[in-house]
């Protein structure tokens, strides 16, 4: 059965559109870019989502040893395409056992990072880069600065500009996070087809963290 839309920033329904409003509405947050069901890894879901992606659908490149697509997620609607985007991430633990991973890239005041950071939001807000990047990918040849969030014990997280769009990297367990060791690059999954060579990702089994913690609730 088809999930209905959700608000990207909390999961409690959403309104649609309607005769003095062209968007959707939260009674928490007002006007957001709807949150969809989540897409399971597969090729057919990734094609389906690339044609209405307006953020970058960031992958890290080459992926960490035993990494793999879990899922995808997009806030956004038919009116305006996918403003916000989650790749979903799974692999070996450095530290031992299965680790998760979300990779976001989303427009300003979209909060789909946020939520996934467990974050208030909707942006990560001012003065990250008052202070030196914590960690550094490349993407096409240029530097993207990244700065740690200060997330709790439960997960871990960093976030910067890339694109004139937010990135949010977010590691379930303070330990996966170690992982950022090993990320170096990014690839935009919209150059699947860049060159006329083929590029797909792997895929695995569906995320358990990104279905968890975008799974809608009551209002």
């Amino acid at each position: 059965m088809k999930t209905d839309p959700s608000c990207p920033r909390c999961g409690r329904a959403v309104r649609p559109p309607g005769l003095w409003t062209s968007a959707w509405q939260c009674d928490a947050h007002g006007s957001v870019s709807p949150l969809q069901p989540v897409r399971t890894p597969n090729t057919s879901a990734l094609e389906a989502l690339l044609p209405q992606s307006r953020v970058p659908v960031w992958v890290p490149w080459p992926l960490p040893t035993g990494w793999v697509v879990t899922g995808f997620a997009e806030a956004g609607d038919d009116r305006s395409g996918a403003l916000g985007i989650a790749v979903a991430l799974s692999g070996p633990d450095p530290l031992g056992g299965v680790g998760e991973a979300v990779i976001v890239a989303e427009a300003p005041g979209v909060g789909l990072g946020a939520r996934l950071a467990g974050l208030e939001g909707p942006d990560p807000g001012d003065g990250l880069d008052t202070r030196a990047a914590d960690a550094k990918v490349r993407f096409e040849g240029h530097e993207i600065p990244l700065w740690n969030l200060d997330l709790g014990r439960d997960r871990a997280g960093y976030t910067g500009e890339a694109l004139s769009q937010w990135l949010w990297v977010i590691f379930a367990s303070t330990d996966t996070a170690l992982l950022m060791c090993e990320i170096n690059a990014l690839r935009d999954l919209r150059d699947i087809n860049d060159g006329g060579v083929a590029f797909e990702p792997p895929f695995g089994a569906p995320s358990p963290f990104l279905s968890g913690e975008l799974a809608p609730r009551s209002p």
